[in-house]
């Protein structure tokens, strides 16, 4: 038997993200298929970064690509649940971050998948490692996991 971590709680998280499911993200079982988990780690994160001046998809100098991801499966989500995606950091490099999200399933204080992912900042162009700027690791060292 495969030990698997105790869930967390949305008290672990420092920032959240409202998704709404659609239709299209169930599968033939029913649930949301764990490919999606990926998309809403990714659009939670990237929605925060916009919404705090951090990225502009059209004109950052740098972007953030994601090098590193993983994800253990609580529960099962489904359409029409509301997630409530929590954000947290758990590591802030020189020119990479490492998240921990949660996904939440409508009011509930465990979450239905808890995942991870790591960032790296490049330059736009050359796709070359970058520090993060000031503003950035602000916004991110607002998102440090306090436990």
């Amino acid at each position: 038997m495969v030990n698997r971590p105790k869930p967390g709680t949305r008290a672990d998280y420092t920032a959240f993200s409202v998704i709404t499911t659609r239709w299209l993200d169930n599968d033939t079982y029913g649930h949301m298929n764990n490919a999606m988990h990926y998309q809403l780690f990714d659009t939670a994160v990237n929605g925060h970064l916009i919404e705090q001046g951090v990225l502009d998809l059209k004109t950052s100098e740098t972007v953030f690509l994601v090098v590193e991801t993983g994800c253990v499966y609580h529960g099962e989500l489904a359409f029409p649940d509301v997630i409530h995606a929590g954000i947290r950091v758990a590591r802030l490099g020189g020119s990479s971050v490492h998240y921990e999200i949660g996904l939440f399933r409508n009011d509930e204080d465990s979450p239905a998948a808890e995942g991870r992912f790591v960032h790296v900042n490049v330059d736009r162009i050359n796709r070359r490692p970058v520090p993060i700027a000031e503003h950035a690791r602000a916004v991110l060292g607002a998102l440090m996991a306090t436990k």
